[in-house]
């Protein structure tokens, strides 16, 4: 494959692709055909040198025979598939130091990002942001020169975009209103011109945090929040790195919280509010106990006079919370033998409670779950299975649970979605793997997630 045709073919991969049929003309990027085949170039409609004379006349109706010596044509032929594409773009010479727009540079960026390549992912989609460079100086500049004034919307500024242009043609535009004194007509269209740009620096960061450099991702999440600071992806992501990342620095703990609640405030019917809120209310416990190393320390105090608690006072509990274990029940799991038996009959116990979450019988799958992780506190399917099922009972406690069963084993989290779905529980599946999708944006086997879900 041509590197021309293969850049062409990565930009268009949202659109369906016309695959040609063996031995037919390769036709350059931006040829319209004529079915008459007169002229000599793009710009006349000309068809490919080598491509046989259509008839004269009016467009050929469907159905009409191909002219003599044509290819035939694989009418039954399906697009390349993203391995296929990718496969044949690695085999492209030159294609990581081939000039590149904007638009090609970050659809091959996504592409390798979408199939869990991430170092090819970053070399591209850095590309595609240094194109975009030009227009985000441009808006910076034009947005300090207005001051306290809002930016207007693309449409009040008359910018006159249309859906799928080119990022060069729309900087064009900001680039003469700047040019004629026009400040705010400038700062509005590089910021409508900016919105793919945004989404090329989230991937930056999510690629960059798979990769193992949290330091970078910060960096990049903040790039985007320097030009939209309510933007749902970037805030979510940019605090949900300080809080992984800063847990003893209380200013970088208080800049969390304030994104998380600037989401919530912004965008409250997003499916990543809920999991903000938690997180804003769970920084706020950390800002005043002193930083994680304190707020840790007192939640293991906690844990220690609740189970020291007398039968009567754990009765005297909200019904919702983790009933608190007394010195003799923990005494005899310690003392229990973990015999052969005893793990068969807890392994029974973990595959009755899925049965029961598969037929939406909530409280037995809970009844099962907490009978295991008392002695298999490290069960990450137990975990996964007593989480969902506080979640499908509206439990308060469910959100905390479902964190912990994320943060310790996300993975086996998705795996209860398959077994969901093995049992017959499509929409189960379907719901957990969407929630985990929510709650867990940086997820290391997102591809494979979203494929599940788009199924």
């Amino acid at each position: 494959m041509s590197l021309s045709l293969v850049l062409a073919t990565t930009a268009l991969l949202a659109a369906e692709p016309t695959s040609l049929p063996p031995g037919h003309p390769t036709i350059p990027p931006g040829t319209q055909a004529s079915p008459t085949g007169t002229g000599s170039n793009a710009s006349t409609g000309a068809l490919p040198p080598g491509h046989p004379t259509m008839p004269a006349g009016s467009p050929v109706a469907p159905g009409t025979p191909l002219p003599s010596g044509h290819p035939t044509v694989d009418t039954n032929k399906l697009p390349p598939s993203a391995e296929e594409l990718m496969k044949q773009l690695d085999l492209s010479e030159g294609l990581r130091e081939r000039e590149k727009t904007f638009e090609i540079a970050s659809s091959l960026g996504r592409l390798y990002y979408m199939n869990g390549r991430n170092a090819d992912a970053l070399s591209f989609l850095g590309q595609a942001q240094a194109k975009a460079d030009g227009v985000r100086s441009l808006f910076l500049a034009s947005r300090k020169k207005l001051g306290k004034a809002a930016v207007p919307t693309a449409e009040a500024a008359n910018c006159g975009f249309t859906p799928g242009q080119p990022l060069d043609a729309m900087e064009a535009v900001a680039q003469a209103r700047a040019k004629s004194g026009d400040t705010a007509g400038a700062a509005a269209c590089a910021l409508a011109a900016l919105v793919p740009a945004l989404d090329v620096d989230v991937l930056r960061g999510n690629a960059l945090y798979l990769g193992g450099d949290s330091v970078s991702a910060l960096k990049a999440y903040a790039r985007v929040l320097e030009v939209e600071p309510r933007h749902e992806e970037a805030l979510y992501a940019h605090s949900s790195l300080l809080f992984e990342m800063k847990g003893e620095d209380l200013q970088a703990l208080k800049t969390a919280r304030e994104g998380f609640d600037a989401l919530v405030t912004s965008h409250p019917g997003s499916q990543r509010a809920a999991m903000a809120r938690e997180l804003s209310v769970r920084i706020e416990e950390t800002v005043k106990a002193g930083g994680r190393k304190k707020w840790l320390a007192s939640r293991a105090e906690d844990r220690k006079v609740r189970l020291s608690q007398s039968p009567a006072q754990a009765a005297a509990m909200p019904p919702d919370a983790p009933r608190p274990l007394t010195p003799e029940m923990v005494d005899a799991v310690k003392n229990t033998e973990r015999t052969p038996e005893l793990e068969a009959g807890l392994t029974r116990l973990v595959e009755e409670g899925e049965e029961h979450l598969a037929r939406g019988r909530f409280q037995e799958a809970l009844a099962n779950y907490t009978r295991v992780v008392p002695f298999q506190p490290e069960n990450g399917r137990a975990k996964a299975g007593m989480a969902w099922a506080l979640v499908g009972l509206g439990r308060p406690m469910g959100a905390r649970v479902w964190s912990v069963a994320l943060q310790s084993d996300a993975g086996a989290v998705e795996k209860l979605g398959d077994t969901l779905l093995a049992k017959g529980d499509a929409k189960g599946a379907k719901a957990l793997w969407e929630k985990l999708a929510q709650d867990v944006p940086n997820y290391p086997n997102k591809a494979a997630l979203q494929a599940k879900l788009s199924q």
